[in-house]
């Protein structure tokens, strides 16, 4: 009988109520299949007699198991033990584990899109992309944080207004138009947790799932993640001296987007030229294409003014501007922005704002005055200088241990080179690096499509000189070795 079953179980000491314990020991008893479904449970008033409590405390209980779902009452009947679905006795549950230990948890088609992707290196010799933290003023950076504490209002404390922090917007905009010659109002800029939201915004809002994406192949692998999340169809198209390089045939299936790093491509480090440039804003505007530009790394260029955008000639509007502070101040800052042509920028400001719910409103005001008070432009400067000695330590020390063999490529920009290889030597010199300690990402893994090219990825920004010269001659003696 229940009631006997439940006098075993209650503990008047345990200083939980006797209903919650009552609650439990029922629900646990219809989980277990011992009550089963359609069986008619005592009448409150004669349980509780016969487990000596107040009725009051099993019509709570019974009112509890009522309201989740486990008990069904019937108007002049009493209560019964509801349809519970599929049989929950631990002896199934058991075979259920079982059954999943034997076998892994199956992700959708899209997940594990995702995680085929290589991720690439945040630390150590020599991660590509890497900024160093280390170099960063977080003296004065503390101070405007502080500052922006102290002046903390209840309107900040709540979510930002669409579109991030207004001074920020508008700080952004007027770096970016002497900067990287961008053009664009400060309703234009949304402000993001990071070039990987960004994406993911422009995924999510230009593009329905099953639409074409087109990548740069090799290309950046954090993007590809993105577009395999929002369920896109990726085609990787092939990246040449100039730039990505659509074949004309290939417009005949127009994408939905056009991802490209054209100022500093990823991995390669070329530069679109002005025609590929010109030609693919006139097809994307033709064909209804957006053109997602991400401008990774544009800070930092070595020769001369850094390279104006694509998103400053686009007269036809069908360009997103990406930009990210990931690499210029610090990767665990989380902040990026979009720049987004002016018949978007409402939509994809309340959008933006809808599926995040941001707030940091005063790491953003701080960001605002760290970019308005000058320090920005000083730490680029700074950092700009700084790269370029361990850009010249690495080229030198690759070139004392391998002489002409394995020429580094794309040092004019960025913070990483390519170290050219025979067809087929970089997985097996990047699995060598590996072991030793070393990162040297394979330009092979980078690929989507055929890989036509070898080569290995190779940062500077996070190493400093001394270990560059170390381990720099290190791994070229594996390369040498490896030949």
């Amino acid at each position: 009988m229940l009631a006997e079953r439940l006098a075993e179980r209650l503990d008047r000491d345990a200083g939980i109520p006797l209903g919650r314990q009552i609650y439990g020991e029922i629900r646990r008893l219809i989980l277990e299949g011992a009550l089963k479904s359609s069986q008619r449970l005592p009448a409150s008033r004669a349980l509780a007699g016969e487990l000596g409590v107040g009725r009051n405390t099993v019509i709570d209980a019974y009112a509890q198991l009522t309201a989740e779902g486990y008990l069904q009452g019937r108007v002049g009947s009493g209560s019964y033990v509801a349809a519970t679905g599929p049989d929950l006795r631990p002896e199934l549950g058991a075979r259920v584990v079982g059954a999943r230990r034997r076998s892994p948890a199956a992700l959708s088609r899209r997940g594990e899109a995702v995680l085929r992707e290589p991720g690439l290196a945040e630390r150590g010799a020599f991660a590509a992309c890497a900024p160093d933290p280390g170099m960063f003023p977080f003296a004065q950076w503390q101070r405007l944080l502080g500052r922006g504490w102290r002046m903390l209002r209840e309107r900040d404390a709540h979510y930002a207004t669409p579109g991030g922090h207004p001074e920020l917007r508008a700080a952004i905009a007027d770096y970016l138009a002497l900067a990287r010659g961008v053009r664009c109002e400060a309703t234009q800029v949304v402000i993001v947790a990071g070039a990987q939201h960004g994406l993911d915004l422009c995924a999510r809002l230009l593009a329905d799932a099953g639409d074409r994406v087109w990548v740069e192949d090799p290309g950046y692998p954090g993007a590809r993640r993105v577009f395999h999340a929002a369920n896109l169809e990726l085609v990787p198209i092939p990246v040449d001296a100039q730039g990505m390089a659509p074949a004309a045939a290939q417009w005949r299936k127009p994408p939905r987007l056009v991802y490209i790093t054209p100022s500093h491509q990823f991995p390669t480090g070329v530069v679109m030229t002005l025609e590929r440039r010109r030609a693919l804003l006139e097809a994307a505007s033709r064909h209804g294409s957006w053109i997602v530009e991400d401008d990774y790394d544009g800070e930092f260029r070595y020769s001369g003014r850094p390279l104006a955008a694509l998103q400053g000639i686009d007269a036809a509007d069908r360009v997103v501007y990406v930009g990210t502070f990931s690499k210029a101040l610090f990767p665990g800052l989380r902040l990026g922005y979009l720049v987004v042509p002016a018949a978007l920028q409402e939509r994809f400001a309340l959008a933006a704002a809808r599926l995040s719910f941001e707030g940091r409103q005063v790491t953003q005001g701080a960001l605002a005055a760290f970019i308005r008070e000058g320090y920005f432009a000083a730490h680029v400067r700074r950092m700009r200088s700084i790269y370029a000695v361990r850009r010249e330590v690495l080229a030198d020390t690759w070139r004392r241990e391998l002489g002409g063999y394995a020429p580094l490529e794309g040092a004019e920009a960025g913070l990483h080179v390519v170290a050219r290889l025979p067809r087929g030597r970089d997985r097996a010199v990047s699995a060598a690096a590996e072991r030793a300690g070393i990162v040297a990402q394979s330009l092979h893994s980078l690929y989507l499509g055929r890989a036509d090219r070898s080569g290995l990825v190779l940062g500077y920004g996070t190493v400093h000189e001394r270990e560059i010269r170390r381990q720099g001659a290190n791994l070229a003696r594996l390369v040498a070795r490896l030949r």
